[in-house]
């Protein structure tokens, strides 16, 4: 079977399928056509139970499951929600990342949510209780910036992370706020973001207040991390606690400015960004209006250029979900953008083939392999 490509919209949910050698794909039919989703995600440990992350006019924050590879859905008996935390008057705005949780703990799921909640399901996704030694402690109010919104889309609690050795290590991202780390199952947190600058304050020393966009660990080397941040490109291996600004190798007219970055499923020096015009106002596109994908394959030390087959000419934006690889050789690199087209690439960014176009503005795009590992 091909790669599944599953695409987030403000409009709905997508399943892109593509043939095993990934040059023929279709597109299935709208899954709740109308409603916002921001992440939808299939459960690696079983290959068929998919969640999605969803925000309606009527139902508000809430998550859909099918355990039937999207044959059948159903809404969440208990969607995530802030509770034990009212002193604060928080009222969960958006489901809006989720991740599966470690492979002996089946059922488990982790949510992010806006305003900057965690939350965790035990049951595959159909009841969720909040984290309360995330959502209650005590420096929840600064780290989260609260109740200011320091990010236009609002502050964001995203980039979830289980280590696969040991499922009570966790990391989670800040927009804004930072990187923090947990070693005791979300019970008690630290920040992790020594290294990386502050949006307003330039300043490499700063415990938090940094804006994460988009934070990932090497599955097969889980001490290496890298993430894409407002200021830049870093890198991170443990246990050192300070990041590495690996994107000043980019080219300077480009930057090291966007929201994904993707990391090869092999190899832990191999990971791919798509970078964004942050100067100025920050108007969020491809700088110059000429879009590419960014590859390092010496962990940051060099950054190659990937544009075969993408327009001459576009403003694409391409937000921190809407970025994904397969796990085939070579590995398949993809993208969504918020024009609603999804681009692919079969020789790991090399090249791109448009696949699907004309969708709703792309939340998230995750590559899927149905009937599990």
């Amino acid at each position: 079977m091909g790669p599944m490509l599953l695409v987030g919209t403000r409009k709905g949910a997508w399943i892109v399928t593509g043939d095993e050698g990934r040059q023929r794909w279709t597109i299935s039919a709208p899954v709740y056509l109308g409603h916002v989703v921001h992440h939808a995600v299939l459960d690696p440990r079983d290959g068929r139970t998919l969640l999605l992350a969803t925000r309606t006019g009527h139902l508000g924050p809430t998550v859909f499951r099918s355990g039937d590879l999207g044959r059948s859905w159903s809404e969440a008996s208990r969607p995530p929600a802030f509770t034990g935390g009212e002193r604060l008057g928080r009222s969960l705005q958006a489901v809006f990342w989720l991740t599966p949780g470690h492979a002996d703990e089946p059922g488990v799921w982790y949510a992010g949510g806006s305003p900057q909640g965690l939350f965790r399901s035990g049951d595959g996704g159909d009841t969720w209780s909040p984290v309360s030694g995330w959502n209650d402690h005590p420096e929840w109010e600064t780290w989260a910036e609260w109740p200011e919104e320091g990010t236009p889309d609002g502050s964001m609690l995203h980039s979830v992370i289980v280590d696969p050795r040991d499922p009570a290590h966790l990391y989670l991202g800040c927009s804004s706020g930072g990187v923090f780390e947990s070693v005791d199952g979300g019970a008690d947190w630290s920040p992790l973001n020594l290294g990386s600058l502050s949006p307003l304050l330039p300043d490499a020393d700063l415990e938090f207040g940094q804006d994460p966009h988009c934070v990932r660990s090497h599955p097969l080397v889980p001490d290496r991390l890298y993430q894409q941040n407002h200021t830049g490109i870093y890198r991170m291996d443990r246990p050192e606690g300070r990041w590495v600004r690996v994107g000043e190798a980019m080219p300077p007219e480009v930057g090291d400015i966007g929201f994904p970055i993707e990391l090869h499923p092999r190899d832990p020096d191999t990971a791919w960004v798509f970078p964004m015009d942050g100067t100025d106002v920050w108007p969020r596109t491809s700088p110059g209006g000429r879009p590419a994908v960014y590859v390092t394959r010496d962990a940051g030390t060099s950054w190659t250029r990937g544009d075969g087959g993408l327009p001459e000419t576009a403003w694409y934006t391409v937000k921190r979900q809407a970025m994904t690889v397969d796990d085939a050789d070579p590995v398949g690199v993809y993208f969504g953008t918020t024009s609603g087209e999804v681009w692919a690439s079969r020789d790991e960014g090399a090249t791109w083939t448009r696949v699907a176009a004309h969708l709703p503005e792309i939340y998230s795009l995750e590559h899927a392999r149905p009937g599990g590992p």
